[in-house]
């Protein structure tokens, strides 16, 4: 059973909100969800998966813009959450070149109030998604979270790093344990439709051309959504400590003095993007149309998560292969789209 407290879990209706928050309630926490159901994508799939959380009696939700200041205020004095999980954010490397004002609103003042809600009511934990995007020009792999991570080719990427530096200097000032969790191209059921597994699949079922950039030439750590909301349930009742070996003469970037600690998320094992395709061409029975295309402003050719520190420290290995996560995504596709 979970222990005392009701977790908030922001985003609760975006994709590994979803998943995190039934892990929660299925393990016996109570959750408050909280979510702006924004319209970057359809705002119906966030209501049906919203529906399955709303089923549980310990779950409770409000529709609340996390830039609303006086709103989460009025919420963590009402309820001084002992434990945040924060996932909203406004997501896509792509959207950033367009909407920069949309990531600036919600990925950095939002993230404030947050941080301010945590600091004036006593929360004992906080866990935040940041993302592999952080890793930017980074070309040395796997990616480690012991390298510093100063070259962000996105706005996204940027306000992710922002995040983490964010949570570092409220921990440090204030004590609050925080632990960052860098989030490698999770897929799995109620996943995003702006993303490549999403996106793929609705392409070949319609006849219409799949755009490859880079030629096809991308290897991606694909991170299957259990596996991830199992690391990050596992995590919510192990606070980081200070590293008492940690030194500002030699400052280790996953680590500090303060309360506070950054994790890679990933599978560890990347996946020629090819090869993903081919799994799904032979899921749904029909080829796929590809499109080769340059790489695009933003992207990186490859990204690969060194897990070592998340192993040792909470024995987080992911079980779900490339093979089995596919077809789990592609039988959701066709139930939720009722597509036979």
């Amino acid at each position: 059973m979970g222990s005392k407290g009701t977790i908030l879990v922001t985003g609760a209706a975006g994709f590994i909100g979803l998943h995190v928050a039934r892990q929660l309630l299925e393990s016996g926490h109570d959750v408050f969800g909280l979510d702006n159901l924004s319209s970057y994508y359809d705002p119906a799939l966030k209501q049906s998966r919203l529906e399955i959380l709303k089923r549980n009696p310990r779950f409770q939700f409000a529709r609340v813009d996390l830039t609303d200041r006086a709103a989460i205020k009025a919420l963590f004095q009402q309820h001084r959450f002992p434990r945040v999980i924060h996932l909203a954010a406004q997501a896509g490397v792509r959207y950033s070149l367009e909407h920069p004002h949309a990531y600036v609103d919600a990925n950095l003042e939002g993230f404030v109030n947050v941080l301010e809600g945590c600091r004036h009511h006593g929360c004992e934990h906080l866990v935040f998604a940041s993302s592999s995007s952080v890793y930017g020009a980074n070309t040395r792999l796997p990616f480690s979270v012991h390298d510093n991570v100063d070259h962000p080719i996105s706005l996204y990427a940027a306000t992710k790093k922002a995040n983490e530096l964010m949570a570092h200097a409220y921990s440090h000032l204030y004590r609050i344990p925080a632990t960052g969790l860098r989030f490698f191209t999770v897929y799995g059921p109620w996943g995003r439709p702006d993303m490549a597994m999403f996106l793929f699949t609705k392409a070949i079922i319609e006849g219409s051309p799949i755009k490859l950039f880079n030629h096809g030439k991308m290897r991606r750590d694909f991170t299957y959504v259990d596996d991830v909301a199992h690391a990050v349930v596992r995590l919510i009742d192990r606070p980081p400590q200070p590293n008492p070996a940690w030194s500002g003469d030699k400052p280790d970037p996953a680590s500090s003095a303060a309360p506070w600690k950054i994790y890679n998320v990933g599978n560890n094992r990347p996946e020629e993007l090819m090869h993903v395709v081919s799994l799904l061409e032979k899921e749904l029975g029909r080829p796929a149309k590809k499109e080769l295309l340059p790489m695009q402003p933003g992207d990186v050719p490859a990204t690969y998560a060194d897990i070592e520190d998340i192993a040792r420290d909470i024995g987080f290995r992911p079980s779900t292969t490339i093979e089995e996560g596919v077809a789990r995504f592609v039988s959701w596709y066709r139930d939720y789209h009722a597509i036979q």
